[in-house]
């Protein structure tokens, strides 16, 4: 197909996707470096994790090579410490038994969701030791480490739990609180137990260890934090305000000496030079030390020039994503231990946190089995783009947000696709059927729209006034207004194709005017591939196929980059309806063990119609049954969901093309599934 663009000045994107080359920050130019939050590696991530850290850091990601900056993402997985001992102590398998299991399935569900690290590792690697063990050794010759007696628990901390002493959460950790993330000493919790027998008393022993004095670092990591809020920008949290005030409670009391050692066996080994005088020998490094050190290991396992990124303030801007409870380690402790290490690193620039994200008037539970957890949310059909969409238009940026299967689904139908994809898919099939796919002469010049335009200079202004805000917004992390801005702008097409009249009597009436009004609105959808790309790349790359153009950076001003004689592609749907009735569906699904107890009021009936399907095809001979009064058995619940869902793969088989003889045999499987499903489902009910 024949293209048109104008030559490149400098408005197409040439940094490269995530993972293709190891970058290299440029002298003099803004280079950034991103981190999200590790996430530990002994459990499955589920929506708020990743809104609260992975995803919101690849948006920026996705957003800074939009344009043109050098930009690296690195994450991976937390592998080391006593939640990995306990949980695989839990599950019978050793700790690395445990990772390799977790960091794949982390891995796999990060990539359905489309989020692009440029590497993602892990820190149970020869190089994170070699890293953690130098840091330390540093500590200890710059005379920040001192040796403690304490009296511990005499398990080692994997094996007991109990009361935290801070707020009251009955199954702490003998290392730390998951209700406060509080770090803990194991003698400090409120009627210890072991983990492994009830009965067991938990007695206590005397153990040395080694202490990072952060009292003696406190004063310069109190001076770095007020200076790099002003400079990054960060937002407000739970250790400096938005008037730029510490509120920390551990700063205002007075930073103590903090443990760097345990009494483990998996972790990295405390690093002895010389006699053990000290006794650490057999010992390892606390988790809380080692694993922020995971950012800087994990980039070194990508490319042996992590130091360009690590050790280089001047050129190198730090981007850190992450939950709100995390935030303590990210801008006191972890810059106290680069500062007491007392090399150049590259630390902190910017904070972006997020508040929680909670399930349908609840909480996530694992345990319940309630929410929405890792790969689960591929089974659902929705597409990795509308699930990114919908969790980023609900970023808890500033308060904790509520996941909805019915704000879901109205996200999908009322914005994606009746306005962002009706207004791409309109102007696209316009051109395909008026002018054979061939974009007219608009009469326009190359490069920007003039502002001052005789037909359209509120539409130009507009558009260049929306661009700004979208740009202000990313800039300064504010993923949610960025992201409601591109919808503005959407809407600001629409509207523009609607007041225009473009229709196939203005072609006949102005035939000057109406390739006027497509050119330009072909140059908005180019612009809007490049603006939803950070949020949607999978859809940007779908416009960008559709447009038969090439990646376009973000613009400042909307501009006629596309030009007459372009031949575009196929024009196809970005986005699909979702019926309503799955939101009911999918509670059930995953609403836990309770919901299963539901009455049958509240449940969509599958057997009166698969989703997408007429009600007279529902009707037919023996498709209709009787549904008995009153709440229905769990496994008709259960039957229900499957049936619904099996309906709703089928249609897709259906929908696909070309029909190979392997797709009809696929429906034909799909097809028959579905009756037996039914069949059982019509069985259950009768009985129940």
């Amino acid at each position: 197909m024949s293209q048109k663009i104008r030559p490149d000045d400098g408005f197409l994107r040439v940094i490269p996707p995530p993972g293709h080359t190891a970058p290299l920050p440029k002298p003099g130019e803004k280079n950034v470096l991103i981190s999200s939050a590790l996430p530990y590696c002994n459990n499955v991530p589920h929506l708020g994790n990743i809104i609260g850290s992975t995803l919101s850091a690849d948006v920026f990601s996705r957003y800074s090579r939009s344009r043109n900056q050098r930009t690296l993402y690195i994450c991976g997985t937390d592998e080391y410490g006593t939640a990995t001992e306990t949980q695989a102590l839990k599950e019978g398998i050793t700790p690395r038994e445990l990772c390799d299991k977790y960091y794949v399935l982390h891995k796999e569900t990060y990539k359905w969701f489309d989020i692009g690290f440029d590497y993602f590792g892990r820190t149970s690697t020869p190089l994170h030791s070699e890293i953690s063990q130098e840091i330390y050794l540093n500590l200890g010759k710059n005379g920040l480490l001192e040796k403690q007696e304490k009296e511990q628990t005499f398990l080692a901390d994997r094996f007991v739990e109990g009361i935290c002493p801070h707020c009251g959460y009955e199954d702490a950790r003998g290392d730390q609180c998951d209700g406060c993330s509080r770090t803990l000493d194991a003698i400090e919790l409120i009627k210890p137990r072991c983990l492994v027998d009830k009965t067991h008393i938990v007695t206590t022993r005397t153990s040395a260890h080694m202490y990072l004095k952060l009292n003696d670092i406190q004063p310069r990591t109190e001076e770095w934090i007020k200076q790099s809020w002003k400079a990054g920008k960060w937002s407000p949290n739970a250790v400096i305000n938005s008037d730029g005030e510490l509120i920390d409670a551990r700063l205002k009391k007075g930073l103590m000496p903090t443990p760097l050692t345990r009494d483990l066996k998996w972790g990295v080994p405390v690093p002895v030079e010389g006699e053990d005088t000290l006794g650490m020998g057999g010992k390892v490094l606390y988790v809380w030390f080692d694993a922020p050190i995971g950012y800087p290991s994990i980039t070194a396992n990508y490319t042996s020039d992590w130091k360009q990124w690590w050790f280089n303030p001047k050129d190198v801007h730090l981007y850190q994503f992450m939950g709100k409870d995390n935030v303590y380690f990210h801008t006191v402790y972890w810059p106290s231990v680069q500062i007491g290490d007392g090399r150049e690193w590259t630390k902190l620039h910017h904070l972006s946190t997020t508040e929680y994200l909670n399930y349908e008037g609840g909480k996530f539970s694992k345990s319940k089995n309630r929410g929405v957890f890792g790969p689960a949310a591929k089974e659902t059909g929705i597409p990795a783009s509308v699930w990114r969409y919908y969790l980023l238009s609900s970023r808890p940026e500033t308060a904790d947000a509520m996941f909805s299967w019915t704000e879901c689904i109205a996200a999908n139908n009322n914005v994606l696709l009746n306005n962002f994809g009706n207004f791409v898919n309109r102007a696209l099939k316009f051109v395909s059927s008026q002018y054979n796919s061939v974009l007219p002469d608009s009469g326009d010049a190359p490069g920007p729209y003039s502002p001052n335009d005789p037909l359209d200079s509120e539409f130009i202004t507009g558009v260049n006034a929306l661009l700004k805000d979208y740009i202000d917004a990313m800039d300064s992390v504010k993923i949610r207004l960025g992201l409601q801005t591109v919808m503005l702008i959407s809407t600001r097409g629409n509207n523009y194709l609607q007041s225009a009249g473009l229709n196939k009597a203005l072609i006949a009436s102005d035939p000057t005017r109406c390739a006027q009004v497509i050119s330009r609105a072909i140059n908005l959808i180019y612009t809007l591939s490049s603006l939803i790309y950070p949020f949607m790349p999978a859809t940007s790359e779908s416009i960008l196929a559709q447009l038969n153009a090439p990646a376009r950076a973000v613009p400042e001003v909307l501009s006629n980059d596309i030009l007459a004689g372009h031949t575009i592609g196929t024009p196809e749907h970005l986005f699909k309806k979702i019926e309503e009735n799955m939101a009911e569906v999918w509670r059930i699904k995953f609403g836990g063990h309770d919901s299963l107890e539901v009455s049958a009021a509240s449940t969509p009936d599958p057997l009166k119609g698969i989703p997408g399907q007429s009600k007279k095809k529902s009707t037919k001979k023996g498709a209709a049954t009787v549904v008995p009064d009153g709440p229905k058995s769990r496994e008709a619940l259960v039957l229900e969901a499957k049936v619904t869902e099996q309906g709703l793969a089928v249609r897709e088989l259906k929908a696909k093309t070309p029909k190979t003889p392997e797709l009809e045999a696929e429906i034909k499987a799909a097809v028959d599934v579905l009756k037996g499903l039914k069949a059982e489902l019509e069985t259950t009910l009768k009985q129940s």
